[in-house]
């Protein structure tokens, strides 16, 4: 590679890892050297969506890139471009391999772009191991455009596992970012839920079994604080995808009126179906995290704690999180390895993530 690569090892880690310090390096504008790729994991090196993303990323970042092929455990990346030009991207992953977490890799990218940009991905919507299609359009990109993000998502086929086969397209514009105030819960909370199944389950009413199950478990909920729920919206649809699956998204948030983009809280619960888990199952799984934060006093979930993390190390910002959890601890590990200065602190029963409002790549100009 044409210069001195920063050196990261991913041995105690998983594909998040890679996905978030490839991004970090196209916007530290720097190359990076990644050993022990899925160090963790029992199946080390590039699996299908991990090598879709690292080759979508060299694409948009016109890099050198070495170590791109199935099983490498080594990765080179120098990205080659200051800003993005934006354009049409089409990406098939060839597996069930996610699609959300290769839109994941992107979303950062909208603060360098120049011109608006549309990434369309075929392989797995709904799949176990990232966030289901729903979480994504319905819980994260609503939170992120609160704070700037000018980004949708659009998608035409549902991928579940084995098969995959889903499809669907990211579209962002040029976007710069406010600082990411996320500290409050309000005492009014709204439910919505998303319950999907697949054309070939749809004899089985497992879309309406599944919300069913979700809301009945919510409505039986036995708790001593003096939040105010109330369903807002429900909806249960049927998809057309090659395989049988189902998902289901639970989003609450803390304004029932103001629509997508006035919450100042939002988390999001999810399932999936399974063989032989009855479908009422699938939904009271949901209900059951969901009940857990809130009992808590945190304004995110547990998930979305880790993959605010790239936002905060962009536009600064406090974070209150449920827990530090491994995924947000060795993130938090990445970014510092990146000089981000990040501060956790214990706050009123969960756990505060600040960062300084200084962007990646501010070293990187001077």
């Amino acid at each position: 590679m044409a210069s001195v690569a920063r050196e990261l090892d991913g041995a105690i880690a998983g594909g998040q890892f890679l996905r978030t310090a490839l991004t970090l390096a196209i916007l530290e504008r720097e190359p990076v050297r990644i050993t022990n790729v899925r160090g963790d994991r029992s199946t080390p090196g590039l699996r299908h969506q991990h090598l879709a993303v690292l080759e979508t990323l060299a694409e948009l970042a016109a890099a050198d890139v070495s170590g791109a092929e199935l099983g490498s455990e080594t990765v080179e990346f120098n990205p080659g471009r200051e800003r993005l030009a934006g354009g049409d991207y089409a990406v098939d992953i060839g597996t069930a391999g996610s699609v959300t977490l290769l839109f994941d890799a992107v979303l950062p990218l909208a603060t360098e772009l120049e011109s608006p940009l549309s990434l369309t991905a075929t392989g797995g919507t709904d799949v176990a191991w990232s966030p289901p299609l729903d979480y994504f359009r319905r819980v994260k990109l609503p939170l992120l455009r609160q704070f700037g993000l000018a980004a949708v998502c659009e998608w035409s086929r549902r991928g579940f596992y084995p098969d995959g086969g889903g499809q669907a397209t990211l579209r962002l514009a040029p976007s710069t970012l406010e600082p990411i105030e996320l500290i409050d819960r309000a005492r009014s909370t709204a439910i919505r839920v998303y319950s999907a199944e697949a054309a070939a389950l749809a004899d089985r009413n497992v879309a309406r079994r599944q919300a069913e199950g979700a809301l009945e478990r919510l409505d039986a909920r036995d708790c001593d604080c003096d939040c105010d729920c109330e369903l807002v919206e429900r909806s249960e649809t049927t998809v057309a995808s090659d395989c049988p699956g189902s998902a289901i998204v639970l989003r609450v948030d803390d304004d029932g009126r103001g629509g997508d983009e006035s919450a100042t809280s939002l988390a999001g619960f999810t399932a999936l179906g399974e063989r032989g888990v009855p479908a009422e199952r699938v939904g009271e799984n949901a209900a059951d995290a969901a009940n857990r934060f809130l009992d808590g006093t945190a304004p995110v979930d547990r998930h979305m704690a880790d993959q605010l993390l790239v936002f905060l190390a962009i536009a600064g910002g406090r974070v209150r999180v449920p827990a530090v959890t491994d995924h947000v601890e060795t993130s938090c590990a990445l970014l510092e390895s990146f000089d981000v200065p990040i501060e956790k602190r214990p706050e009123n029963g969960a756990v505060v993530i600040a960062v300084d409002p200084v962007a990646p790549g501010t070293a990187a100009d001077t």
